[in-house]
């Protein structure tokens, strides 16, 4: 099998494709993974692979944005396909969802072509580009998913909005949940606690203050320019710090904002961290504010650390959370409502800590790393039998 993604920045798709790389071996599938080059300022999960054992192939013209140098990945992915002759080809997300399965396509198209998959994560088909560029990008959609032996919906509603945007038919769409790894974030008392403070201190963070989250790319879809609107909505109340987790294209914008500024010493940059359990521990609710969403990863580790989360209604958001059991769910643009459910949580200690003890057992439950390795070994032997 080749697995591809055009980069492991941080973030679920890059956790998923090396996490399934080792962790589907012992099922009989040996697998390469091939990913692209990362910008930059969006990090990478480099570490993650070395402590699986997963060796990634580079493929270094194979990177986020447009440009020349698409062909020139699209040459060098079929040329690796060819000496590869993969059975199965599985892809995730747009730009390598787009040139791997393209590569495929032309690598075998005098011959049996491997199965191909194609996950989407979420979509960027709308609330990225021009209207124009969307049109585009929804043809090419079209015309992959139709050479697309099973397509890939990590939530119900990311498969909704797919259907609705025309790509494929419903039954073309198999719904497959993320599934991780979610013991480091399983930790128990007095270690959590100890953690906790010891993650507080060095951001300079009160031990008895309550602390607000935002783990997010700082890029333009994320709307951390919400987030700090609404923190500063919230800083009359006593005692309480904004933590932002990431690092992006628009660090610079965001930090220098009157918005940021207005925080002052109760804001903190976090940048990117590898240390995500202690981030959550540390935490006592974490806030997603984004416009468009697969399922965010942060939601679902948040809750399997026992803390509640706040997000925006988008993409696979209902599924992660739990409505008034594990956090709240918020309509985009409903920012007095946003306030309220956030300023709920600072304002009462006995609520954070129900909706977190309820919210680990969700997260186990619904995001299992066993489960998504049970459905993709399913789909693929009912694929090769197919075959």
């Amino acid at each position: 099998m080749v697995r591809i993604i055009s980069r492991l920045n941080v973030g679920g798709p890059a956790i998923q494709a090396i996490t399934l790389t080792r962790r589907l071996e012992p099922l009989g599938y040996d697998t390469t993974l091939i990913r692209g080059r990362e910008d930059p300022d969006e990090g990478n999960m480099d570490y993650l692979a070395e402590e699986l054992g997963v060796k990634p192939v580079l493929v270094g013209w194979l990177r986020r944005n447009p440009g020349f140098h698409d062909a020139l990945a699209l040459v060098s992915l079929v040329r690796r396909l060819r000496r590869a002759r993969p059975v199965i080809v599985h892809t995730h997300a747009a730009k390598a969802g787009t040139l791997g399965r393209a590569a495929a396509l032309l690598a075998y198209r005098r011959g049996r072509r491997p199965i191909l998959v194609h996950t989407f994560h979420g979509h960027s088909l709308s609330g990225y580009f021009s209207e124009r560029r969307n049109a585009l990008y929804r043809r090419i959609e079209r015309f992959l998913a139709r050479r697309t032996d099973r397509l890939i919906a990590v939530s119900d509603e990311v498969r909704d909005e797919l259907v609705a945007l025309e790509v494929a038919e419903p039954e073309r769409f198999e719904v497959i949940p993320l599934g991780f790894d979610l013991g480091p974030f399983l930790v128990g008392e007095p270690e959590r606690t100890k953690r906790r403070a010891a993650l507080r201190a060095e951001f300079g963070i009160a031990e008895d203050a309550t602390v607000v989250t935002l783990v997010a790319r700082l890029a333009p879809i994320k709307r951390v320019d919400r987030f700090l609107s609404l923190a500063n909505r919230l800083s009359d109340a006593p005692d309480v710090a904004f933590v932002i987790v990431g690092d992006g294209e628009l660090r610079e914008s965001l930090r220098s904002s009157a918005t940021a500024g207005a925080l002052a010493q109760r804001l903190v940059w976090a940048g990117f961290r590898r240390d995500m359990p202690d981030v959550y521990f540390a935490s006592d609710v974490v806030v997603q504010t984004s416009d468009n969403e697969g399922t965010p990863v942060a939601l679902i580790e948040a809750q399997a650390a026992g803390v509640p989360a706040v997000s925006t209604a988008v993409g696979g958001v209902a599924r992660a959370i739990i409505e008034g059991e594990t956090g709240r769910v918020i309509p985009v643009g409903a920012d007095d409502a946003m306030v309220s459910a956030i300023r709920r949580y600072v304002d009462d200690p006995e609520l954070r800590a129900a909706h977190g003890a309820q919210a680990r057992p969700h997260a186990e439950r619904t995001f299992a790393l066993d489960a998504l390795l049970s459905s993709l070994d399913g789909l693929y032997r009912s694929l090769l039998d197919r075959r």
